[in-house]
């Protein structure tokens, strides 16, 4: 098992890294935040999954471990290959998945490129109970109502659930309850230097 590398990036591909372990180059599939800030040349670390099937061997790679475990959960869910499950990782956060899933918002997930309804709502069901029995997965609090319009409403004007979640986190919270306030607010983090 391939638990982690460090290498340097030899070449940036459309769905992964090209890490050079050794004088060996190793693809390594990776998320679109950390492919898009990944840079030729610099080195890398990264917590890794080996993916074995019939036909392939595909190693996966992540940031922190906090991602590779959320991967790990993710391929558990019925349905979900190591790319979709790269996929979610692609789109949200850590953070916004565990949010999504103990708020039941499938919706959140539904919003990942290839899952479906159906599919967004396994991964709640099945997640629900799994996020808590993993070391440093603890619950966050749950969105109420006005938040979770001031959440629609920047993910209507073309920001990212992962974007418009930590615009959320920046509210005070002696900020009004008032969907139009609390979304100024928010949008102020997007203003920010």
């Amino acid at each position: 098992m391939i638990a982690s590398l460090n290498g340097r990036i030899l070449d940036i591909e459309p769905h992964g890294l090209t890490v050079d372990l050794g004088g060996v180059g190793l693809l390594v599939h990776v998320p679109a935040r950390l492919r898009d800030e990944a840079q030729r040349g610099h080195t890398i670390f990264l917590h890794t999954r080996l993916i074995v099937r019939e036909t392939e061997l595909s190693l996966y790679g992540f940031a922190t471990r906090e991602e590779r475990d959320f991967f790990d959960l993710l391929l558990g869910v019925n349905g979900i290959g190591p790319r979709l499950a790269l996929s979610v990782l692609s789109t949200l956060n850590p953070a916004a998945i565990r949010r999504a899933v103990f708020n039941e918002q499938d919706e959140v997930l539904n919003r990942v490129p290839g899952v479906g309804k159906k599919t967004a709502q396994k991964i709640v069901l099945h997640l629900q109970d799994k996020i808590a029995n993993v070391d440093g997965l603890e619950p966050m609090a749950a969105l109420d109502d006005v938040d979770t319009q001031v959440l629609e409403a920047l993910t209507g004007m073309g920001f990212s659930v992962v974007e418009a979640q930590a615009a959320l986190q920046i509210i005070p919270r002696d900020t009004p309850q008032d969907v139009e306030e609390r979304l100024r607010v928010a949008l102020g983090y997007f203003n920010r230097p």
